[in-house]
């Protein structure tokens, strides 16, 4: 009876899920409660695969997750934003100017709160997990005419959004700032705004002293001529606290290679003061080899598991046999882990092939941006042969979001990976400094989360790869220190602060530096 009454309940379950995929499919992980029956969305509920965000909305999660877990709410953060504002106002509201240029510049942190603002109406706020919040406020004169959709979400163009900051947001949000501006091509975008009434006159002053800032002083000269011919003169300002801009002038135009370059510049000299003189390479590569050698049992373990959670065919079939256990399955994982520790050794064996490479003098940048990938389909071979994982899977970078758990970033979406990891080596490739190179490498690597799996431990080899490259030893970063490491990365990718993850790395090495008699 009990076997019948589970059979049953397994049944439910299956056909729940199958409801809940298409609806992950369609709305990235999003539900409202209409969208299933009573039955099915208290079914999930319970059995963790749906959870609160607030009344009659939900996400779907991992049933494994504790309940600090914040991994599968912030990957359908954005999404919960965009379908709730578009179901309750339809196109008739806003960002505010400061969140749209977030968007707009491709940060990648989730913000604390979103400001919403909508043509009529009463203000509140919406209370949402993880201590984060929505605020919306009537206001028809601030919601635009002419709006543009970024990642589902009505929001300010560029141009005007500038025009309507404060000088607050150049010192507060000073990187996404500089983008938005190398996203202004000519300074005529902003003059429409800054010219169409007398109010602007403080804004255009910023703007002008910004472009000089930024060394375009064409741009500069645009503002402050059109405004003394409006017969409204104006001294430009500079509103950035920096002493100099993290970007040239260029005709990029993608954000994240825009904010990949500014990290690079910010932080090259944090890395380089946390580190010792580089000892160089030398030519003794057979000893350097049979020094990584050494190393090899203390590096093979495996990474955090970084991947977003997803309802998947095999996950419905399981529940539908019976045999889905939310604990996990301990046969299932031996497997994953003998297979995943098999993959390790092959891919350290290419890793070595690499580093030999460095001693007759190639470009390190050439070698890590070419190998790569090999390092990567040896990581993974065993289980696609094991039949765990698809081949399609080997054949190259992500073809979906992802998300780093715990993490309040969100790497960079797929269609911005090949542009960001040219860039990436280009950044390696042009870096005289080695401690640089590894570590603005590293996170940079796994800033951007270019494969679904494997990030971590792909981002650890090609550190280990440029620290070589300056001599520097293969660095183990210890199991035991797993958390302030993944607090540095954090750190890094959303406090902007790189020298916590620079002094970590640093000294992670000093422990296997060989001491000299």
């Amino acid at each position: 009876m009990a076997t019948s009454s589970k059979t049953k309940r397994s049944a439910k379950l299956a056909s729940a899920l199958k409801t809940l995929k298409k609806l992950q499919d369609k709305h990235h992980g999003v539900v409202e409660h209409t969208e299933l029956t009573d039955e099915q969305r208290t079914l999930l509920v319970d059995t963790g695969f749906l959870r609160s965000i607030m009344k009659g909305w939900y996400f779907c999660s991992n049933p494994g997750d504790g309940d600090g877990e914040s991994t599968s709410w912030y990957a359908t953060y954005w999404a919960f934003i965009s379908r709730y504002l578009g179901k309750r106002f339809a196109k008739r509201y806003c960002l505010n100017p400061e969140a749209s240029l977030l968007l707009h510049t491709g940060n990648t942190t989730i913000p604390a709160q979103v400001v919403a603002v909508v043509k009529e109406g009463s203000s509140y706020y919406l209370n949402l997990p993880a201590s984060k919040s929505v605020f919306v406020y009537a206001d028809e004169n601030r919601v635009p005419k002419s709006r543009v959709e970024v990642r589902g979400l009505q929001v300010w163009p560029v141009a005007e959004a500038l025009c309507l900051v404060g000088p607050q947001f150049f010192v507060n949000n000073a990187s996404d700032a500089e983008i938005a501006l190398m996203l202004v091509r000519n300074a005529s975008e902003v003059l429409t705004t800054l010219l169409a009434d007398d109010g602007k006159s403080a804004a255009a002053a910023r703007l002008a002293g910004a472009f000089t800032f930024m060394n375009r002083p064409e741009e500069t000269k645009r503002i402050v001529d059109s405004f003394a011919a409006a017969g409204r003169p104006i001294k430009p300002v500079n509103p950035f606290e920096r002493q100099e801009p993290s970007l040239t002038p260029s005709r990029q135009r993608s954000p994240y290679v825009l904010r990949l370059r500014s990290m690079w510049t910010r932080w090259r000299d944090a890395v380089i003061a946390a580190f010792p003189p580089p000892p160089g390479i030398g030519q003794d590569a057979a000893g350097y080899l049979t020094q990584v050698d050494e190393r090899y049992v203390s590096d093979a373990y495996n990474s955090l598991s970084i991947e977003g959670y997803q309802v998947t065919d095999e996950l419905i079939e399981r529940v539908a046999r019976g045999d889905w256990d939310p604990e996990g399955d301990p046969e299932h994982e031996k497997e994953k882990n003998t297979l995943a520790a098999r993959g390790y050794y092959l891919a350290f064996q290419s890793i070595k092939e690499s580093i030999a490479r460095l001693f007759p003098g190639d470009n390190a940048g050439d070698i890590v941006e070419h190998d790569h990938h090999h390092w990567y389909a040896q990581l993974f071979g065993p289980s696609v042969q094991a039949g765990i994982l698809a081949a399609h899977q080997l054949a190259g970078y992500r073809t979906g979001p992802i998300f780093i758990r715990n993490s309040m970033h969100t790497p960079v979406p797929r269609d911005a990976i090949l542009d960001c990891l040219e860039a990436l080596f280009d950044l390696i490739r042009d870096e005289p400094h080695p401690a640089v190179r590894a570590v603005l490498g590293h996170h940079l690597f796994v800033f951007i989360h270019p494969y679904f799996d494997g990030n971590g431990r792909i981002g650890r080899f090609l550190m280990n790869v440029l620290l070589a490259s300056g001599g520097y030893p293969w660095t183990v970063v210890r199991v035991g220190r797993r958390t302030e490491y993944m607090k540095a990365l954090e750190q890094a990718s959303v406090g902007g602060e790189i020298a916590p993850l620079a002094k970590f790395i640093a000294e992670e090495m000093a422990q296997w530096t060989p001491t000299r008699k």
